[in-house]
């Protein structure tokens, strides 16, 4: 107990992205990020409905991967639900900005979609 105490603590001390980065890549090997971020994003497409076929053909997994993260998902301590969420609303943000970056008067985008014809 006391090493995952050293993990939850190490982790929930890291501030920025770059931080958790760089612990995770000095951590993990890039086998082990793949497939803990394949996992997430199984468990993403599990949240919106999407099927067993469907994950397995989009992501090239196994079924009994999926019914791994199925039943993580059922049965665990909601930690996807909340990851899942909060990534969900930090990608919306940043889509907002890229919007209002393309939207801006007067550049080159703007008059693209201002006056499409002419392009």
């Amino acid at each position: 107990m006391l090493f995952l105490d050293l993990l939850w603590t190490s982790v929930s001390e890291l501030r920025s992205r770059d931080e958790v980065r760089a612990f995770f890549k000095d951590l993990l090997s890039e086998s082990e990020s793949l497939m803990l971020a394949r996992r997430i994003k199984i468990a993403q497409l599990l949240i919106q409905g999407k099927s067993y076929e469907y994950i397995v053909k989009a992501l090239h997994t196994s079924d009994a991967t999926i019914a791994t993260v199925h039943s993580w998902l059922c049965g665990g301590f909601h930690g996807y639900e909340n990851a899942i969420k909060k990534f969900e609303k930090i990608l919306g943000r940043r889509k907002q900005v890229i919007k209002s970056k393309i939207a801006e008067p007067y550049t080159y985008e703007w008059l693209k979609r201002r006056y499409p014809l002419h392009f």
